[in-house]
């Protein structure tokens, strides 16, 4: 636990405070990049995002896109209460380049999954690693989790390094976890505990 913070009973604090942590929707600013609720122009932008070929590869999505429902879907995002959902957006542009999100409670781990996605106006500029550790920071200051997890497929190499650059390390893998043009690719298992992100601050 982080100095100055006492908890007698992890699992009661967060199915108490959950809300309360997850229902406030920070604006994170870093040197080349801020994360911030969505708004209803960001819409366009996470449209190009998620059509994006290589998001749609790396993500192991279809192609089959429904406007409607993604239209709902970010409109909704600010009101969840269990689950972090943030616009990466460039200052420089002025326009979201991507997302980052913080969902499914982990109950027995208390730990929560981290995912990133970051279209083609956002990328090669460092924008994702700096997002990456913008809200991990913010997780681990504002909530009492143990861990984050998230899973990378193994043709994203690039990803795997960033995770592994803010702390993130392998712990398992699921092989043949997605077929992608008549391959099958693993899909690599990390985590990130909180002992190690307060070792490496």
């Amino acid at each position: 636990m982080e100095s100055g913070r006492t908890v007698l009973n992890v699992k009661t604090y967060w199915s108490v405070n959950k809300m309360i942590e997850l229902r406030h929707k920070p604006l994170l600013k870093g040197e080349k990049v801020f994360l911030r609720p969505f708004s209803t122009e960001d819409f366009p932008y996470i449209e190009e995002c998620l059509q994006d070929p290589e998001v749609l590869k790396l993500t192991g999505s279809k192609s089959d896109f429904d406007r409607e429902f993604t239209r709902n879907w970010y409109e909704t995002r600010n009101e969840q209460t269990d689950r972090l959902d943030l616009a990466i957006v460039d200052p420089a542009q002025d326009v979201l380049v991507g997302e980052a999100v913080i969902n499914l409670y982990d109950e027995d781990n208390h730990s929560m999954n981290f995912r990133i996605l970051i279209g083609p106006r956002g990328r090669n500029r460092g924008l994702g690693t700096e997002a990456t550790q913008l809200i991990i920071d913010f997780i681990f200051r504002n909530t009492t989790l143990h861990e984050l997890t998230l899973s990378v497929f193994d043709f994203n190499p690039r990803a795997k390094h960033v995770y592994e650059k803010v702390g993130f390390v392998p712990v398992s893998v699921d092989e043949n976890n997605l077929e992608y043009e008549g391959e099958w690719i693993d899909s690599i298992n990390m985590k990130l505990t909180r002992e190690s992100w307060l070792s490496k601050g």
